[in-house]
């Protein structure tokens, strides 16, 4: 038997590649959102134009940053539930609610505060 055909090993290595690929959009989003917060405040201070449309360009991206994201860290929680069930079913109870805890202030938190940004700009 190969070593990819351990059913352990591929859940493992599927695992690892949803979260490397979804841990590359946090950590964008949250630098981006400091720069727009800059960005912003530049254009609020000096009225330059420039600084006013870097923030529109910018914050178009950071909502498709914002979706990859979302789309990304869904299929995670699942992985959890079905590459690893015994380890789901021993830890349930307590890593349900983590997991619920992370997904409900991660998800709606960012997603109420970029509405707000988004819709709130006039």
């Amino acid at each position: 038997m190969s070593f990819l055909q351990d059913v352990v090993v591929l859940s493992r290595l599927q695992f690892a590649l949803t979260a490397i690929f979804h841990m590359l959009w946090p950590v964008l989003t949250t630098g981006m959102a400091i720069y727009l917060i800059v960005v912003e405040g530049l254009w609020l201070k000096t009225k330059n134009p420039d600084y006013y449309y870097h923030a529109r360009f910018w914050s178009k991206l950071y909502v498709l940053n914002f979706g990859i994201g979302v789309a990304s860290g869904i299929p995670m929680e699942f992985q959890f539930g079905t590459n690893w069930a015994p380890f789901s079913q021993a830890v349930g109870d307590f890593f349900g609610s983590v997991l619920g805890f992370e997904a409900s202030m991660a998800f709606m938190l960012e997603a109420g505060f970029l509405g707000i940004m988004l819709f709130g700009w006039e």
